[in-house]
This record gives C-alpha cells, sequence and structure tokens, in this order.
C-alpha cells in the first residue's frame, strides 16, 4: 500500500468558488501526524470545515476540506510542500516500532533548527510591529522571541530571535532577502537592519522560565473554566461536551467532542492527543454552518490499547474540555501608569508553539488604531506544562484602560477567528 511521493499530498480546487477546497494526505502513519498537519494547514491561515481520518495503523488517508480565511492569496504550492514534510517519508519500512513514538521521543529526535537575530531600528507609527510580523510570516522566518523598544525620539529598537523554515538564513542572500523585504514596507523610515546568527546568550533566552510574570497567575492557566474576560467564548455556544465511550467498538474508544468552532480548533484538538500519546484510527470532524462542531475519533493508546482506567479518562477529558474552552488566555493589566496586554498559549511537548499568535495580536491592535510601545515573547513552566506567553505594553494612556474590555474583545476574536 503505498504512493509516489508527488501524490503524498493532492490539493484540488474546488468545482463552485463558494465550495472548500479538498486537500488529501496519504501516508505511513505516526502518532501526532494529525497534529503535525493541523498546525500547517493553521500556519497557512486555512480553516478546516470538515475532516476525515483513516489509518490501519501503518498507512494513513485523511482529507481536509478548508476555506481560504487567511491573510492573503494562499500559496498553495507551498502549503503542499510544508506539508509533503510534515509527513513520515514513503520509502521507510512500514512498522509500529517506527511510527508510534511519543511527543516526548520526537522532541528529542527532531532537530533543532538555528536560532538567528534580526535587529532592525525605524521611526515608529501605529501598526508598525504588526507589518514586520507579516513580512516575516510571508519569509516563513518563525518568531521565537521579541524584544521591541521605543525610544524618546520616537525610534523603535527591535529583536527578534527567528528560524527560518528554509533553512536558508545563514547565507548573505537569504539575508538580503529578508532586509529587502523589510525596508520595501518600512519604507525610508528604517535606520538600520542586520541578520545574524544568535549568540549563545541570546539563544539562552529560549529555555522556559520557571515562574510567571505579574500578574498572571497559574490559576488563569490551569482551570477548567477560565473567567471570560481571558476567553469570551460566543453566547450561542454555551455548550461543551467531551465524553468517552469504550462500549460502540471492541477496540477502540471513542471521543465524543461537541463544541463550538474556533480558528485552529482541530489543531487543539490534535495536539492534545498527541501530548497524551493517543493513536487515531479513525475520525471525522464537521463544522455547521451555525458554528457548531461535531468531532468523533476512534484512538488506541500508545500500546494500541483502549482507555479502560477510569482515572486518564477523566484527565483527558477534562483537558480537552480546557483546551477547547480556553485554547488562549488574554487579558489586560494595569501597572500604575502603564498599561500591558498579556496573552499565553500552551506549547506543544515537541516544543512548538501556536502559530500566528503574534500577527493576530499585532493585527487586532492595528484594527484598534493602538500603538505598541513595548512588546516581548517569554516561555514559562506551570505544573507540568510550558506556556508561551506574549507581554505587549501600550502605553500609559489611561483612556485605554477605560475600552479595557473592548480591546480583550478584539484581541480574543482576532485569536479566535470570530471576526
Amino acid at each position: 500500500m503505498g504512493m509516489p511521493s508527488d501524490e503524498v499530498v493532492i490539493i484540488r480546487p474546488p468545482e463552485r468558488p463558494e465550495d472548500p477546497i479538498l486537500i488529501t494526505v496519504s501516508c505511513p502513519d505516526k502518532t501526532g501526524l494529525g497534529c503535525n498537519l493541523c498546525r500547517v494547514i493553521l500556519l497557512f491561515g486555512l480553516s478546516v470545515v470538515r475532516g476525515d481520518f483513516s489509518t490501519d495503523g501503518r498507512w494513513c488517508y485523511v482529507l481536509f476540506w478548508v476555506v481560504d480565511r487567511g491573510r492573503k492569496e494562499t500559496r498553495w504550492n507551498l502549503l503542499k510542500k510544508r506539508l509533503v514534510e510534515a509527513c513520515p517519508p514513503a520509502s521507510l519500512p512500514l512498522g509500529n516500532e517506527i511510527y508510534y513514538f511519543s511527543g516526548h521521543q520526537e522532541m528529542v529526535t527532531e532537530q533543532k533548527p538555528q536560532v538567528f537575530l534580526l535587529k532592525f531600528s525605524c521611526y515608529d507609527r501605529t501598526g508598525l510591529l504588526h507589518d514586520v510580523t507579516e513580512v516575516l510570516c510571508e519569509l516563513e522566518l518563525t518568531i521565537w522571541r521579541v524584544k521591541v523598544s521605543t525610544t524618546p525620539d520616537g525610534r523603535v529598537i527591535d529583536l527578534f530571535l527567528i528560524t527560518d523554515s528554509r533553512e536558508l538564513l545563514h547565507t548573505k542572500k537569504r539575508q538580503e532577502e529578508t532586509c529587502t523585504q523589510l525596508r520595501a514596507v518600512l519604507g525610508g523610515s528604517m535606520c538600520t537592519c542586520d541578520v545574524d546568527v544568535a549568540s549563545e546568550e541570546y539563544a539562552a533566552c529560549l529555555q522556559a522560565s520557571a515562574s510567571l510574570p505579574p500578574p498572571m497567575t497559574e490559576d488563569m492557566l490551569t482551570s477548567e473554566v477560565q473567567h471570560e474576560s481571558y476567553a469570551p467564548v460566543p453566547s450561542s455556544s454555551s455548550f461543551l461536551s467531551v465524553s468517552v465511550d469504550n462500549a460502540l467498538s471492541h477496540a477502540h474508544s471513542l471521543i465524543q467532542i461537541q463544541c463550538h468552532d474556533h480558528k485552529g480548533l482541530l489543531y487543539d484538538i490534535m495536539r492534545t492527543l498527541k501530548d497524551y500519546n493517543m493513536q487515531i484510527s479513525y475520525g471525522r470532524f464537521n463544522a455547521a454552518e451555525d458554528g457548531n462542531c461535531n468531532i468523533d475519533l476512534f484512538v488506541v493508546q500508545k500500546d494500541g490499547k483502549k482507555i479502560v482506567d477510569q482515572n486518564k479518562q477523566n484527565a483527558l477529558c477534562a483537558r480537552l474540555r480546557m483546551e477547547l474552552s480556553s485554547p488562549l488566555c488574554v487579558t489586560l493589566v494595569s501597572r500604575g501608569p502603564d498599561v500591558e496586554l498579556l496573552v499565553a498559549n500552551p506549547v506543544e511537548l515537541c516544543g512548538k508553539g501556536r502559530p500566528l499568535v503574534f500577527y493576530d495580536i499585532t493585527h487586532a491592535l492595528q484594527m484598534l488604531d493602538i500603538r505598541i510601545f513595548l512588546a516581548e515573547i517569554s516561555r514559562h513552566v506551570v505544573g507540568d506544562r510550558e506556556w508561551e506567553v506574549y507581554k505587549v505594553h501600550l502605553g500609559d494612556d489611561h483612556e485605554l484602560l477605560c475600552i479595557g474590555d473592548k480591546i480583550v474583545k478584539e484581541v480574543t476574536k482576532m485569536l479566535m477567528g470570530w471576526h
């Protein structure tokens, strides 16, 4: 059973403009493959409206029906290339000893990309950071850390710790391309631009801290039902149901989920199952026009058996409910005269963060015509989980506190795809 390497991924255009685009993936199976594929789709700004998964434990067949709600016109050839890269090589011999492995093992065996420091300075303006973030996304440069500061004379000094999906940033040509693209967007306001390999001191900043930045607390991140100011769910979708049924299949546990749709919903489900070492044998996802979703997943544990332990069932259901009710935490805080926006999202066990979070934050603030004076991205460990925390300093404008609820609402809507 197999297909030629150039047919691992097939993207079929719709028959009618209003119909979704069909993406077909056929490749060897491995634990976490669904998560990796959904992450790529989310990175390209696409929304999955329907999905179908099936596997015999060695080879899988996946169908995604997606709609293009991205930033710009989707680069379909590049999407296909990235999806193929997320699949195990078809040339390898098939066997459970190769494809059934945990997120921890993937973290160890997966080669870490080289980290670079992008440093540039320019004159500040509203929407500046969003425009820069958009350029880096288009160049397939992943942002790991950000340090943005504004000087009294109105200049902005930006430090980005980045990695390159194309693995070419060590070349002078790729570095010049990056600075040229930034100059094209920033125009005459750009003063300097430089790309170099990150020093050990800067690379050490990628290590997660054991403490959270105040006033964010562990309760904000670990509560199964978050406070509504952190992740307001549309009032029309107050229902959320997650259950495990072992009666319908002699070999699999059925996980049934009913919830409201949001951007990256399928990714949130898949990364949770990946972190729990669950292997999906068959699954079906469907998002209705009213935004409500039904997901049925027949799964086994990494030992190939059903989830019979009641404690494990309860823990998995509780984690899924938490991830689906509040995949991101958003809040606005006052520190004396200063106003700061805090956004946090969980990190996969393999170390990958949620795609496009910083892009969506800066986009929402640009639409609100709010300038960013300082911005930082850091990672923090809470219990057995790692979180990515975005701190965005909005200045000392007291009027911002008066519209604090609006800021939280608009940023959340952008992150959740509810616009």
